[in-house]
């Protein structure tokens, strides 16, 4: 067994994508000040958020193609924080090191540098693949107006998840979920997964996919079967959806799966992927006998699960270092790398909990 660490979760709200354009950095700005006033960050560090959102909209502005910028609220034991992230489809960079170093600025930013965002935020990431695209996260969390962290900041996540609705829609109809259970003393805890697709698009399939994240959340079952089945009687009379749970075994090196509908699941290695099985049929409305698959955990590898509005196209073998970044920089590598805009798209990421 290797060592057991802390676990932490962090849950998402508040969720809102803006486009590149020209008044992208001005939106995401003037969004970012006022999240982070909302949530109860002084002004000293909301101005500090609202400089960083600034300066990485427009480096995606200046700089790459069909850029995008997701920005959120994130919550811990009771903890508020801002995050922050930016997808691009290119250029790239080759030198990200350099990008990162002081005194570096985009032309047209407000000159304070990538280096410095990474400085000013509690949780920074960044990942890119010349010719395919960049993607960069970042968190803020509460501190002093002298710079000291007024809580614990809570340490990475071990998973992360990206939901974007389909073109025209303000809400999606996908989403995801993560809890654990302990294993008691001397053990890593137990982690269930959850994705939803809601049937279709808009508010009904957002309804359906809140549904199950509610059953997820609340039923006492622990087996996929069985959260599947708390899904299920809690979907019915809505749209329905397709949804797969997948429960991971640090100390036994094991995963089970249990899939209804067109989501798609992998194990991730550094080798390349597995995919993992599920079954035909509409959680809510009508499933064939429900099917656990096992499979062992690839060493220093991740889970990813995904809507289909997500291709399964995606190989990260073509996006060297990917699987040593975050699983929310892993997140936005696969919507970047793969999301369709006729859909809506959701991914989750599991990435060090074994």
């Amino acid at each position: 067994m290797g060592p057991v660490t802390t676990t932490t979760f962090l849950a998402a709200e508040d969720v809102a994508w803006f486009r590149d354009g020209e008044s992208l950095a001005a939106a995401a700005r003037g969004a970012a000040a006022a999240l982070a006033r909302r949530i109860g960050l002084n002004s000293h560090r909301a101005a500090e958020v609202a400089l960083a959102v600034t300066e990485a909209a427009t480096h995606v502005h200046r700089h790459a193609v069909d850029g995008a910028l997701l920005l959120r609220v994130v919550r811990e034991a009771g903890e508020a924080g801002v995050e922050f992230l930016t997808v691009d489809s290119g250029p790239g960079m080759t030198n990200v090191p350099a990008a990162l170093a002081d005194g570096e600025s985009s032309a047209g930013t407000l000159g304070i540098g990538l280096g410095a965002v990474s400085r000013l935020a509690d949780h920074f990431d960044l990942h890119s693949v010349p010719g395919r695209g960049t993607v960069m996260a970042a968190q803020f969390w509460p501190r002093s107006l002298d710079g000291r962290a007024v809580v614990a900041s809570p340490g990475s996540s071990l998973s992360a998840g990206v939901t974007r609705p389909i073109s025209g829609e303000s809400v999606c109809g996908d989403a995801w979920a993560v809890r654990s259970i302990d294993e008691g003393a001397g053990h890593r805890p137990v982690l269930l997964v959850m994705l939803c697709d809601g049937l279709g698009h808009g508010p009904l399939a957002a309804r359906a996919s809140a549904a199950a994240v509610r059953a997820f959340e609340t039923t006492s079952a622990s087996s996929p079967e069985g959260v599947l089945g708390a899904v299920h009687r809690a979907l019915q009379g809505s749209r329905g959806g397709a949804v797969a749970v997948a429960r991971i075994e640090p100390d036994a090196g094991r995963l089970l799966y249990c899939g209804i509908g067109n989501v798609s699941g992998f194990l991730v290695g550094e080798d390349g992927r597995r995919a993992l099985i599920s079954a035909p049929g509409i959680v809510g409305a009508h499933m064939r006998r429900l099917r656990t698959f096992e499979e062992p955990l690839p060493a220093r590898g991740a889970l990813v699960m995904h809507s289909d509005g997500l291709t399964e196209r995606w190989d990260t073998t073509t996006m060297p270092g990917l699987l040593h970044h975050s699983p929310l920089v892993m997140a936005g590598q696969l919507l970047r790398e793969a999301a369709v805009r006729r859909d809506d798209a959701g991914v989750v990421v599991v990435k060090g909990a074994w």
